[in-house]
């Protein structure tokens, strides 16, 4: 059966956050999701989900027409699941991966979906330890919503660099800004998305890849970018978890920007240049090890341009299109981005001030738990 897009005649906006639940006292992740989960009021079941393991859980907003209403949809879910969280003296952590704890000691939730998963890709699936922010924009149409995939994947390193979060990895700085990148990278299914000419190719593809039992459904694309049928978005999932609600409105003011604009040079049938794959991939590949200090390829005059040049120009592009959608203020939380640091520069900082992973994260909960919780409450031990 073809999958059917439904077609949103607004840039409407859903908004995905992966946190990890961890213990107040060691920082450490643990298996509590299930308490929080099990207290979820009615209303709020599609909106606060389970993921792969029982360290974390995924906040999802309602269908919203603008930034501000991503605001108060996630804050006052995530006022909701702190103060539960606290029950079980658990916090969240907001990061793409955790700094400490280990893989191979999490504990995989009870779903038959992701059984399947375990049973299918092995070890590769047991690291899925790692967080995210996921975005999904509204389009009109299916053939449209693969074209913006291969048009955004000039975008896409832009918005990694922008939101890396992910420098260490079981107790060890890996080196890069965006480690949660590499482990995403390991699924069968993830990375840049493949180059397609229209809907009818990309359900060929998945009528295909399902009639052979490689995947179950769509969900099991987990392209960086990807058509989502059902809620008739482009969904950008190249995002690492970032380190405060400021951060992420301001990379959904973008996210919203960029695919508005593309929409409408679409729509007055502008030639819009593609970015060649490989210079896509090592573009990503220069985010993931350098965050805003990578060198990246410019697609329009294939020269080399920092990774902050880049997004000062994708943010100059924005801003009409932000005036438009009334995101003005919250697009302007990038250029704290640019001028503050990423997570993961700010990881790295806190790292070098107290020398001690534990240390680093209990400083990383206080930053991001303060704006719900007053005194988050956190005296990590070593």
């Amino acid at each position: 059966m073809p999958l059917q897009f439904n077609s949103s005649s607004e840039h409407t906006l859903g908004v995905e956050i992966e946190l990890g639940v961890v213990d107040r006292d060691t920082c450490d992740l643990v298996p509590r999701a299930r308490d929080i989960l099990d207290k979820v009021p009615q209303d709020w079941q599609e909106f606060v989900k389970p993921e792969f393991m029982q360290g974390y859980l995924e906040f999802n907003t309602s269908v919203c027409k603008t930034v501000d209403e991503v605001r108060a949809d996630l804050q006052s879910k995530l006022e909701w699941g702190y103060e539960v969280a606290a029950e079980s003296n658990a916090t969240f952590l907001w990061s793409g991966t955790h700094p400490f704890a280990r893989w191979d000691s999490q504990v995989l939730s009870p779903d038959e979906r992701y059984q399947w998963l375990m049973d299918t890709m092995q070890l590769v699936a047991r690291r899925i330890v790692c967080f995210g922010l996921h975005v999904h924009v509204g389009v009109d149409s299916g053939d449209k919503a693969i074209q913006m995939c291969d048009r955004l994947m000039r975008h896409l390193p832009v918005m990694l660099a922008l939101s890396a979060n992910s420098p260490c990895w079981c107790g060890n700085d890996t080196g890069l800004s965006s480690y949660r990148s590499k482990i995403m990278e390991s699924l069968p299914t993830a990375g840049m998305p493949e180059t397609m000419r229209n809907w009818s190719e990309y359900n060929w593809l998945i009528d295909h890849l399902q009639s052979t039992d490689f995947i179950h459904s769509s969900r099991e694309i987990w392209w960086d970018v990807r058509p989502v049928a059902r809620f008739g978005t482009v969904e950008v999932r190249i995002m690492d978890t970032p380190l405060s609600m400021r951060h992420l409105l301001g990379l959904v003011a973008m996210t919203q920007c960029v695919i508005a604009g593309i929409s409408s040079e679409i729509d007055r049938g502008a030639y819009l240049t593609d970015c060649h794959p490989m210079i896509a991939r090592q573009n990503k590949w220069h985010a993931v090890r350098y965050g805003l200090d990578a060198t990246l390829v410019d697609p329009d005059t294939m020269l080399a341009a920092s990774a902050r040049q880049m997004a000062r120009r994708t943010l100059e592009l924005c801003r009409p299109v932000a005036d438009r959608l009334g995101c003005a203020t919250e697009l302007g939380y990038c250029e704290e981005i640019l001028q503050q640091g990423t997570g993961a520069q700010m990881q790295r900082r806190l790292l070098s001030k107290t020398e001690s992973m534990v240390d680093m994260t209990a400083k990383m909960l206080e930053m991001t738990g303060s704006p719900w919780m007053g005194d988050s409450g956190v005296a990590c031990r070593s």
